[in-house]
């Protein structure tokens, strides 16, 4: 199992990119068998209105595209799980999570 601290998410969700403010993210891979699972949990939420959106939508698919501070970029379709109360999300994976280096200018 490897774990990354994510510092942004970003997804397209019907046609429209949106920016995910949070107060902290993580990104757990799960490995057994030849075979992987990925999963991010989202904590401190800010946008209620997002949270209430998915809560109420059937279509809960998003593609998204996270950064870790160390410079990976990982991106991956997943289905956006609103924890309301609690003001969190379950991001869980659907199909491959592709891990990429950040390019750097210089």
């Amino acid at each position: 199992m490897e774990t990354f601290d994510l510092i942004a998410i970003e997804f397209i969700y019907e046609n429209e990119t949106r920016r995910l403010a949070f107060q902290s993210a993580e990104l757990v891979i799960v490995k057994e068998f030849g075979t992987a699972l990925w999963y991010i949990d989202v904590n401190g939420i800010q946008d209620t209105d997002l949270l209430r959106h998915f809560g109420e939508s059937e279509n809960i698919c998003v593609e998204l595209k996270a950064g870790t501070g160390s410079g990976e970029i990982f991106e991956g379709t997943g289905y956006f799980h609103p924890n309301e109360r609690h003001r969190g999300a379950a991001i869980r994976g659907y199909g491959e999570l592709v891990q990429k280096q950040a390019e750097t200018n210089g």
